[in-house]
């Protein structure tokens, strides 16, 4: 065996892993710490696509592996820790509980569109998994830090709502804002300073807690920012 071309491979485990202590700690209601597992995994997910480029082992087998180990991280994970918080919500016994699942169904419906998609090889189509997974994880931290709005947002109606949304958006074919600065000029990175403007107030104000708000904005304005090229166009 090539212990080189099997270094990607390592750290994909490495994603795998987290993910799945990520969930037991989410199943046993520990959805603070299940969340940091998940940014544990997201290390790893970024680490196995560059030692790849770096150490030039990319494989079909490590695509494929990458894949799986997403699924679990940014698939499995996501929704049980949406269904999690349906739980905290809901009367129970209500079935409404289960919609947390649409989460890992669209995810799978979105990582194989990816890998078979070649419009996607440098720019991607629809809301990332690993987006997707930071905007639903980042909620109890929201909830938690801040009440009020814990109290308006943190319902079984709204949940399900951004649970259907996210989901449609992820297999969805809308170019994403893309946050590569070619040059600094104002009016071919439009866009990016007004996500930016928005983003950093929302951080510096909500701290951890405003991850949900900046991803939602980014998706706000990538719809737009879409929708002004086929005006001009």
């Amino acid at each position: 065996m090539n212990i080189k071309k099997q270094i990607p491979n390592i750290i994909t485990s490495g994603n795998l892993v987290s993910g799945c202590l990520g969930i037991i700690e989410i199943i046993e209601g520990n959805l603070v710490l299940g969340t940091y597992f998940m940014i544990l995994a997201a290390v790893f997910d970024f680490f196995d696509g560059f030692a790849a480029r770096l150490l030039k082992v990319s494989s079909p087998m490590g695509k494929e592996m990458d894949s799986l180990a997403d699924m679990v991280t940014f698939g499995v994970l996501p929704g049980m820790l949406m269904m999690q918080l349906l739980t905290q919500v809901l009367p129970k016994d209500s079935y409404l509980v289960y919609a947390g699942l649409i989460l890992p169904v669209f995810s799978a419906f979105r990582l194989a569109k990816f890998n078979i998609d070649t419009r996607q090889t440098d720019t991607f189509l629809g809301v990332p998994t690993p987006a997707m997974t930071l905007l639903v994880c980042t909620l109890p931290f929201l909830f938690d830090e801040f009440l009020e709005i814990g109290q308006f947002l943190n319902n079984a109606w709204f949940l399900i709502s951004i649970s259907i949304i996210i989901s449609i958006l992820m297999v969805s074919d809308i170019p994403m804002l893309a946050m590569k600065f070619k040059n600094y000029s104002w009016g071919d990175n439009k866009a990016r300073y007004i996500f930016a403007l928005g983003a950093v107030p929302l951080l510096i104000y909500f701290s951890v807690g405003g991850i949900p708000f900046v991803m939602m904005w980014y998706i706000l304005l990538s719809v737009l920012n879409n929708l002004n090229a086929k005006d001009k166009s």
